[in-house]
């Protein structure tokens, strides 16, 4: 579901036809769609020295194979990070700028400054080091496949840790998305602190009730 609301975009980054020497990371997200929670955004650089079998696009791998790669990844990768922009932020400037927020969040995060970073999509968050856009670069480049998993793994623990605590919407199961049993929850129970009051679904569950 997308946003209804807008705001002016950030500025555009430029690739480089060339990749310069050194660190390369990889920046994927976990989110976009769901109509609540935050959208978690992940940056990885991978250690040559310490391949990682298995690095995948992560909604192709199983949720116990995420669960063992996250771990290896942070295990073995030379350095990560795992960043978010809120509900708040996401109502505020959209689904689109939020996720672009949490990127450049997880690109600063990182412990040692890559000189090229690799996201998935085509959308590049405002950094000060050369970047380029990669369509489905979650099943190309192992760094970003990596990314993928950190992020969707840590968002769906975020959905665990607020099923206990909202256990009527079912987050464990659906994950925020946009489900029947979602949206039966939504017209019973109303909006919790948790949901994205930007998404028409969750926004028409207001009105209806105003």
């Amino acid at each position: 579901m997308r946003s209804r609301k807008s705001s002016p975009p950030l500025p555009e980054q430029v690739c480089l036809p060339w990749h310069p020497p050194g660190l390369i990371a990889g920046v994927d997200e976990a989110g976009r769609g769901p109509l609540a929670g935050p959208v978690v955004a992940a940056a990885v650089i991978l250690d040559d020295l310490k391949p990682i079998a298995g690095l995948a696009d992560s909604k192709k791998l199983t949720p116990a194979r995420r669960d063992k790669l996250y771990d290896e990844i942070r295990a073995k990768a030379l350095c990560c990070s795992i960043a978010q922009a809120s509900v708040e932020e996401i109502d505020q400037l959209n689904i689109l700028q939020a996720t672009l927020l949490a990127m450049r969040r997880a690109v600063l995060g990182l412990r040692l400054k890559p000189a090229m970073v690799l996201v998935d999509g085509n959308r590049l968050p405002m950094l000060d080091i050369p970047a380029e856009a990669i369509i489905k670069g979650d099943a190309l480049i192992p760094a970003i496949s990596a990314a993928s998993i950190l992020a969707k793994v840590h968002r769906d623990r975020w959905c665990a840790q607020v099923d206990a605590e909202f256990p009527e919407y079912g987050f464990a199961g659906h994950k925020g998305y946009g489900t029947a049993m979602h949206m039966e929850a939504l017209r019973e129970h109303g909006a919790c602190i948790h949901h994205r009051r930007s998404f028409a679904p969750v926004a028409q569950r207001i009105l209806s009730l105003s």
